[in-house]
C-alpha cells in the first residue's frame, strides 16, 4: 500500500535527474569561472611583463595598449570583422553539406567510397597555403577562392565522423526493419541519421574551431578587407596592438562558432546529453 508520502515523493530516477542536472549547472559555472581566472592570470603576467621589461611597446604591447587600440579602432575592426565572419560563416554551411553529403555517398555504397575516398584523403594532403594563391588567379580577390580554402580545410573532420557514424548501427535494428519490410529511405531517417548525428556534430564543432582559421588563409594570401587583411597591413605597419586586437576578436568569433554549433546540437541531438546525464555518476 502506497503512503502519502511516497505519493508525493518524486520518483528516483526523476530525483537522480534533477540532481545530476543542478549538479552539471554548477560544474558549468565552476568551469566558465575558471577560464576567466585563468585568462586574468595569463593577462596580469602579460602586463607586467610588457609594462617591466625593457621590450618596445611596438614589439609587445600590454593587454591595457590592446584593449585601448580595441576600443579606438572598434570601428574599423567591426567592419573588417563583418568579412571575416561572413567568409567564416558562408565556407562552414557549405562544408557543412559538402561533408555531410560525401558521408552518406560514401556509407550506402560501396562503389562510391572506394572512387571518392582517396580524393577526400588526398584533399587533406594539399597544401592550402600553395593551393590559395592558384586560386585567386583563378577566381579573383572575392569571396570564391576563401570559401573553397574554408570549404577544403572544414569538410573533412565532418565527412569523417558523420561516416563513422552512420556505420554505427545496431545490426539486430537493421535486420528488423529489413524484416518489416522497411523502404531504405524509412532505415536512414530513423536508424542511420540519428545514429550519424552525434558524430556530425563532433566534426562540426572541429570543423567551427578551424573555420576562421580558413577565411584568414586566405585573406592572407589576396583580399582588399578582412581581418587577415587588417592583420598583415598592421603587422607591416608594426601597429602591433592592432594585430593583437584583431587576433582577441578572432579568438571570440572561433569560441561564439563552436558553442553556437554545441546549442544547436543540444536541440537537435538530447538523447545523447539525456544518455550522458542518466549514465553520470551520483554524487
Amino acid at each position: 500500500m502506497i503512503t502519502l508520502k511516497q505519493a508525493l515523493e518524486p520518483p528516483k530516477d526523476l530525483a537522480r535527474t534533477d540532481r545530476r542536472q543542478t549538479r552539471s549547472v554548477g560544474t558549468n559555472a565552476n568551469h566558465y569561472l575558471a577560464s576567466v581566472i585563468l585568462a586574468l592570470l595569463a593577462l596580469m603576467v602579460w602586463q607586467a611583463v610588457a609594462f617591466f621589461s625593457s621590450i618596445q611597446d611596438w614589439l609587445l604591447p600590454t593587454p591595457t595598449e590592446v584593449l585601448e587600440t580595441l576600443v579606438h579602432d572598434l570601428n574599423l575592426i567591426s567592419r573588417h570583422a563583418w568579412v571575416t565572419a561572413k567568409e567564416a560563416l558562408i565556407g562552414f554551411g557549405i562544408a557543412l553539406l559538402v561533408g555531410f553529403g560525401i558521408a552518406v555517398a560514401i556509407a550506402h555504397s560501396s562503389i562510391l567510397e572506394r572512387a571518392l575516398y582517396p580524393y577526400v584523403i588526398a584533399s587533406q594532403a594539399i597544401p592550402i597555403i600553395a593551393i590559395a594563391p592558384v586560386l585567386v588567379v583563378w577566381f579573383g580577390f572575392g569571396l570564391v577562392p576563401k570559401v573553397i580554402v574554408i570549404v577544403l580545410i572544414t569538410f573533412f573532420p565532418i565527412a569523417i565522423n558523420t561516416i563513422d557514424g552512420l556505420r554505427r548501427v545496431d545490426p539486430e535494428m537493421l535486420t528488423l526493419l529489413h524484416t518489416m519490410g522497411a523502404s531504405p529511405w524509412q532505415i536512414f531517417r530513423l536508424v542511420r541519421l540519428p545514429s550519424a548525428l552525434p558524430l556530425f556534430f563532433t566534426g562540426a564543432k572541429m570543423a567551427a574551431a578551424v573555420a576562421i582559421i580558413g577565411a584568414i588563409l586566405g585573406e592572407w594570401v589576396g583580399a582588399a578587407e578582412g581581418l587577415g587583411f587588417l592583420i598583415t597591413r598592421s603587422s607591416a605597419q608594426f601597429l602591433t596592438a592592432r594585430v593583437f586586437a584583431s587576433i582577441a576578436v578572432l579568438c571570440v568569433m572561433g569560441i561564439v562558432l563552436f558553442y553556437s554549433v554545441s546549442r544547436v546540437e543540444r536541440w537537435a541531438v538530447p538523447w545523447a546529453h539525456r544518455a550522458e546525464q542518466l549514465h553520470a555518476p551520483d554524487m
